[in-house]
């Protein structure tokens, strides 16, 4: 079976230690017959990105790890053949994907090795004509050791293992990008918990200038009539986290107030909502 990569968004601070920790593992240092020293500025053979979602107060920060995904179809090896070095890039029986060093020098096959990666994980190296990405630390493994990156990860968001040992992991996770084109090429890199959208807000009284705690909201998916609730928390505030792209309405409830609908969408991004600001029922007196 193959080792494989598995990372779980809902552990990931953003430390950045596995992209610190590339770095450490292969700038200065060459780890033949697997890579070249990687350049020190210029390359992150791991790239933790991160997206801004929401809108001020409401805002999240999601972390996504970039890396060579070692795919089981690797569009590398096919380019590698057409470009007529098939043994410029070899998977392992492991399941790693090799850019071996041996064909630097070649700045067209190079060339045509970074360009066929569809996920930007592999870099061009023009001074010394090579491609270089992440081998998953092939040097450690050989060793029973783990990816250095893998091995700094202080809230194991960041897995690696026998692909066997991780089945059920994977069966619910996605690939980096979740697109035909991605499942052709089989990544052996899985991500759990990836971000979906989220909608929040804040319950008020505005003439008595107070929030309302315990407030019961409800979102209707308008789509699919799906329902969830919650309550507001101890400041009045609200939040649906990991629901689709799709067009809802948000109904709100409390003691002694009208009830409020507001209508959100939140199909090309996160929603804050903002204040919802309620109104007495007739005949409840204020304070």
């Amino acid at each position: 079976m193959s080792k494989v990569f598995v990372f779980d968004h809902s552990r990931c601070n953003g430390c950045r230690n596995c992209q610190l920790a590339c770095k450490d593992e292969h700038v200065g240092t060459d780890w033949l017959p697997y890579a070249l020293s990687q350049p020190d500025t210029g390359q992150f053979w791991l790239k933790l990105e991160e997206r801004v979602r929401g809108q001020v107060p409401k805002v999240k920060v999601a972390y996504t790890p970039v890396l060579c995904q070692h795919c089981a179809s690797a569009p590398c090896r096919d380019a590698a053949e057409k470009a007529g070095k098939p043994d410029a890039v070899y998977r392992r029986d492991d399941g790693l994907v090799i850019f071996d060093p041996a064909f630097s020098g070649d700045l067209s096959l190079a060339t045509a090795l970074v360009e066929s990666c569809p996920f930007s994980a592999a870099w061009l190296d023009e001074t010394r004509g090579c491609a270089q990405k992440c081998t998953g630390c092939a040097h450690l493994v050989d060793a029973g050791e783990l990816p250095h990156c893998v091995d700094v990860c202080p809230h194991e968001a960041l897995r690696f293992g026998e692909e066997e040992d991780f089945a059920a992991e994977i069966a619910a996770a996605g690939y980096l990008l979740d697109s035909e084109a991605s499942a052709a090429c089989k990544p052996q890199v899985y991500y759990l918990n990836k971000p979906k959208r989220f909608i929040g807000g804040i319950v008020v009284d505005l003439e008595i200038d107070e929030v309302l705690i315990g407030a019961k909201v409800t979102l209707e998916n308008l789509e699919t009539g799906d329902v969830r609730a919650c309550e507001t928390d101890e400041f009045g505030d609200f939040w649906f986290q990991q629901i689709d792209a799709a067009h809802y309405k948000v109904y709100v409830e409390a003691q002694g107030y009208m009830t409020r609908v507001v209508e959100a969408s939140c199909v090309h991004e996160d929603i804050n909502i903002g204040p919802v600001a309620m109104s007495r029922a007739f005949g409840e007196a204020v304070g």
